[in-house]
């Protein structure tokens, strides 16, 4: 576990913490993502996580399997961390039950980077952001927003659950906690801006932008309208790579005759099987509608690509070349 180090950050990026992690000495980065996990271990959340589980006599393979054949630098969560109405406070049993007691093989202890979700808000969605629960498990971060600066990537971690307005019509059906959220149009505003200003700051290598809501998507939510409005074309005026999401709980690989951006869905850290399939004019590349996770192997001149069941099958595998030759594997 590394010792994380909150970079200062000039007045423009004020609401953007900038943390800094560092890659391999040969310069390179591996990561996992995996989304919509949090359920007390059930809807084969654990399988998904577990290092290695007895099924027929086979050992199946998993995140824990994976991620120490990989040897990752940290595990990113795209958010709906615990369900169905995030934590109550910052001693709720769920932190423990869906997060430590769940991910325990060796190669998982490493730094979780973590964003809120829209099950998140339903709960007290200050107490995930909380520095306490670092003190229960020292592997989790969670911040509305922040930037992590892994040397080979910059990696942009955004709080997108405010930009949906329907959750903000509704609130009998479904409390959010909007503290420090409200109004909605300034939040968004300041954090559109804060974005930018890091985003053509970033020299990176790799830009990697990562939020919980679709920007595109073939399953039952479909693309967020108000994304694709108001932070797509930020993403693409300054040449993000790859924008990572849950939300929907399927494994998706999509790219756009827009732009060269990798629009990568990690949603499946537990329940799954929605059956739902929608077909866009985005070039989809591979569609999962089960559980399992993603990993990103990144150096100075490539990055891999590749998406995971629950037994640790590779699915899917592409690799993204900075000389814009795409090569598709299987």
């Amino acid at each position: 576990m590394i010792s994380l180090t909150l970079q200062s950050s000039s007045p423009s990026t004020a609401e953007m913490p900038r943390f800094f992690h560092p890659a391999k000495a040969d310069g390179s980065l591996s990561l996992l993502a995996i989304g919509d996990w949090g359920r007390n271990g059930t809807f084969n959340q654990s399988r998904v996580a577990f290092q290695v589980f007895p099924l027929y006599t086979a050992l199946l393979f998993q995140m824990g399997v994976i991620g120490e054949e990989l040897d990752i630098d940290f595990v990113v969560s795209v958010g709906d961390n615990f369900y169905d109405a995030g934590l109550r406070d910052v001693d709720d049993k769920s932190f423990q039950e869906s997060f430590t007691k769940i991910y325990t093989a060796n190669s998982l202890q490493k730094q979780w980077y973590s964003v809120l979700g829209n099950h998140d808000y339903r709960g007290n969605a200050v107490a995930q952001l909380e520095p306490v629960l670092r003190k229960i498990d020292r592997r989790w971060l969670c911040l509305r927003s922040f930037m992590v600066d892994a040397e080979l990537a910059d990696l942009f971690f955004l709080d997108t659950t405010p930009f949906v307005k329907k959750y903000w019509k509704h609130p009998k059906k479904n409390r959010y906690d909007w503290r420090e959220v409200a109004p909605r149009k300034r939040y968004i505003s300041g954090l559109l801006k804060d974005l930018e200003v890091a985003l053509g700051e970033s020299t990176a290598t790799w830009k990697i932008v990562i939020g919980h809501h679709t920007l595109r998507s073939v399953s039952e939510h479909g693309e967020t309208p108000e994304l694709v409005k108001l932070l797509l074309p930020l993403l693409i005026d300054y040449g993000v790579d790859i924008y990572i999401n849950g939300h929907d709980h399927c494994l998706q690989h999509i790219t756009s005759s827009d732009s060269y951006i990798h629009f990568l869905t990690s949603g499946g850290g537990s329940k799954a099987w929605r059956g739902i399939i929608m077909p866009t004019a985005e070039n989809l590349r591979f569609f999962y509608d089960g559980q399992g996770f993603v990993s990103l192997q990144l150096n100075t001149t490539r990055a891999k690509i590749k998406f995971y069941d629950v037994f640790g099958d590779v699915l899917h595998e592409w690799i993204i070349s900075k000389e814009f030759l795409y090569h598709y594997i299987v």
